[in-house]
């Protein structure tokens, strides 16, 4: 009899495991949090399918669990074979997590429309080309969690970061209407707001700023090479931060719609919250110089 209970727990115990399994999809896995979100998601047990488009620099995941996929979410071939891979193999996508982004840093008159096409090609389209992918096997199987990777700027702003701003801006907004259209079924999607958080991207954005900044008009704001966002890092959160709240979503049986985590996170938006626009224009002019 006594065996007979040990064995009923034990199976109870796989069966529940099994079913807080999910299969996953993280794009912008190379580095930052994508990366130490993959690792966490399959350290937890789940999963984990991570698409990038640095591909060399993306095969640790073969390493540690996961599967690597060559993926630049602009391309719909890469897109449409990551998610055919996945179905093959796993035959369900339980949770998307949209990572992958740039930031065009400049100022706005600066930027080429080419390069702030990108930017939404990206931050925006780019995400709308995987979740229209990955819906109608999320709507098959009657279920789902879409998060999509925003940040603090996708209520807030700051000088130079214009594009990438409104990029953030119109993915929130884009998801907010997503949710309303597929939570019928039985669907969720959340919203995450990074604040300050030690990525990769900084070293993108200093492409940029080292293609524009040359005899500009706004060179107040470019500031100088001792002010670069380098030299604040040690005050910038790990990535793992995000890498938890991503997992507590997935968790969650409701899922909240919005979170935001790290550095700074919680002060600025309570700033962009409680102050007139006017007077936020002042505090952020003063804090960027």
């Amino acid at each position: 009899m006594f065996k007979k209970i040990i064995l009923s727990i034990i199976l109870f115990g796989a069966v529940f495991a099994s079913d807080k399994q999910k299969v996953v999809l993280i794009t912008g896995t190379a580095h930052g949090i994508g990366k130490s979100t993959a690792q966490y998601l399959i350290d937890k047990g789940h999963i984990v399918y991570g698409g990038d488009i640095l591909v060399e620099e993306n095969l640790y995941l073969n390493d540690i669990g996961g599967v690597a996929l060559e993926m630049d979410v602009t391309k719909q071939d890469h897109v449409e074979n990551a998610i055919n891979q996945i179905i093959a193999e796993q035959g369900r996508i339980d949770v998307l997590v949209n990572n992958a982004g740039i930031a065009v840093a400049s100022a706005i008159e600066d930027v080429s429309m080419e390069d702030a096409l990108y930017q939404f090609e990206v931050n925006l389209f780019g995400i709308g080309r995987t979740v229209k992918a990955v819906l109608p096997h999320m709507r098959a199987q009657g279920s789902g969690t879409i998060i999509n990777i925003s940040s603090v700027l996708g209520k807030a702003y700051n000088p130079l970061y214009g594009w990438y701003v409104s990029s953030k801006h119109a993915l929130e907004g884009w998801s907010d209407v997503l949710r309303l259209e597929v939570e019928q079924f039985g669907i969720d999607v959340v919203i995450i707001e990074p604040g300050m958080i030690r990525t990769n991207i900084g070293n993108y954005s200093a492409q940029y700023f080292e293609k524009y900044s040359k005899n500009s008009a706004y060179e107040n704001f470019y500031g100088s090479p001792d002010d670069t966002e380098e030299n604040s890092f040690n005050d910038y959160s790990d990535p793992i931060v995000i890498a938890k709240v991503i997992d507590k979503a997935i968790d969650a049986e409701n899922p909240k719609t919005r979170y935001s985590a790290g550095a700074y996170s919680w002060i600025l938006l309570t700033m962009r919250s409680i102050l007139s626009d006017r007077w936020f224009d002042k505090l952020i002019v003063r804090v960027t110089g």
